[in-house]
């Protein structure tokens, strides 16, 4: 079973949202998944480039207006 890491960041804005995504990349294990919400315009364009530039695998949907989830898994 995949353990899942959560992150609602819709309330937050940036530069708060790519902290704490850091910090959570930080503890996820092979297996696991991390699960973002965002809402903030910075973040929704920084951090699916900091996961491009780290070459995280990342998929990336519209949840609704103006606001985005983001699903990782760490393999």
């Amino acid at each position: 079973m995949v353990k899942t890491l959560h992150y609602d960041g819709r309330l937050e804005k940036c530069p708060l949202p790519l902290v704490k995504t850091k910090l959570l990349l930080k503890q996820l294990t092979a297996g696991q998944s991390l699960t973002l919400f965002l809402a903030d315009p910075g973040s929704i364009q920084d951090i699916p480039r900091l996961l491009s530039k780290l070459n995280i695998p990342f998929e990336q949907s519209l949840i609704a207006e103006h606001q985005v989830k983001i699903t990782i898994l760490k393999e």
